[in-house]
């Protein structure tokens, strides 16, 4: 993905092809988009045909991001997983998690969390994995690097979901397939985030979104103390 084609995506409509994952019904979707409505978000650019995908969503700095990740997916009938420790999942949690797209992780296991996400993958004909690559919704220094070890463990594209809280928008990129230089992959999907990008608490951003936004990075320790 380079400027160009991201550049290109403003104004687009969001369709979903038929690839990929789904759930819910016209309910849930009117649910959804009124939900989307009601706070004034909207949302812009097709998501991939594609069965299989790491998708992931950033600048990440605020609780808000959550809900509004939940009416987005909810609009477009989206069946994204997260990844939950496999403890959560006893007795009757574990049903109700699962309808909601959360996948079993046993950190313990061999492989640990990609090697359950690429099972994950390996088990399902159709899967979104949600990840936020930040990590933390507070000054992360570097974005944790597991969401591209998995995608290129799996063998499936990266697709980036931006927020945008000044224009209060939502957009979907094209996806991103790995290669084996990360920084390379990063500053492709970074360059989509300085186009489409905003966060709610700037002070909070990570420091590649800080880099391609141009905005002042200020590590936590550095917030504390001042």
């Amino acid at each position: 993905m380079n400027a160009q084609q991201a550049g290109d995506l403003a104004g687009t409509q969001t369709t979903v092809g038929d690839s990929v994952a789904r759930r819910g019904n016209g309910l849930s979707q009117w649910l959804g988009r009124t939900m989307l409505r009601l706070m004034g978000w909207t949302v812009q650019g097709p998501i991939a045909d594609v069965a299989k995908m790491v998708m992931i969503g950033a600048p990440h700095t605020s609780n808000m991001d959550g809900v509004l990740a939940i009416a987005t997916l909810t609009a477009y009938r989206l069946r994204a997983g997260t990844m939950i420790k496999d403890t959560a999942f006893k007795g009757v949690m574990g049903p109700i998690l699962r309808w909601f797209g959360a996948i079993p992780i046993n950190r313990r296991a061999a492989g640990g969390v990609v090697g359950a996400s690429v099972g994950a993958f390996r088990d399902n004909d159709k899967l979104i994995l949600l990840i936020a690559p930040e990590g933390t919704r507070s000054n992360a220094e570097e974005w944790k690097r597991g969401f591209h070890l998995i995608a290129a463990s799996a063998g499936v594209p990266i697709l980036p979901a931006a927020i945008d809280y000044v224009r209060k928008r939502i957009t979907f990129g094209a996806p991103v397939y790995t290669t084996d230089n990360y920084e390379s992959d990063l500053a492709r999907i970074l360059d989509f985030y300085r186009l489409y990008g905003s966060p709610r608490h700037p002070e909070r951003a990570s420091a590649p979104i800080c880099r391609v936004l141009g905005l002042p990075f200020k590590a936590s320790a550095e917030r504390t103390a001042a």
